[in-house]
């Protein structure tokens, strides 16, 4: 059973799932920052260069069980990871910000996670309609 409770990292009581590549033990050495109650790190198979994971240090299936402290700490990370990747690479000029909740969503890990995929002029044809093209005939309009 998943908690929706704060984790309590002060004394290593991290809810985590060992059978989940993403909790904190599985992924610990792959991690590149993190801030309070979440870490980042890089996805394995990335959209675009400097795509990252955001994810609670806790298990919790989706985003919508994280609690608000979670997501306050994601929030700031994504923003010191943001600041972080425009001042390493003048090639971003815009990001993308997705999560994918439930298996009809596309959610293949279940364990939240937030991608941060930073975007590039011209790396796409047809850029607008962004996270609409998740079903492709909503794509353009």
């Amino acid at each position: 059973m998943v908690s929706n409770k704060p984790a309590d990292f002060h004394n290593n009581k991290i809810d985590i799932n060992p059978d989940c590549p993403f909790c904190h033990d599985n992924i610990k050495s792959k991690i590149i920052n993190e801030l309070g109650l979440v870490a980042a790190f890089k996805d394995k198979t990335p959209v675009t260069k400097g795509h990252l994971l955001i994810i609670p240090k806790r298990h919790c299936t989706d985003f919508f069980h994280m609690t608000r402290e979670e997501q306050i700490d994601a929030n700031n990370l994504m923003a010191i990871l943001q600041k972080q990747i425009l001042q390493k690479d003048s090639t971003v000029t815009g990001f993308n910000i997705g999560v994918n909740n439930g298996e009809s969503a596309d959610q293949t890990v279940f364990h939240c996670h937030i991608h941060l995929i930073p975007r590039r002029d011209g790396d796409t044809s047809a850029p607008r309609g962004g996270v609409r093209g998740v079903i492709p005939d909503k794509m353009s309009y």
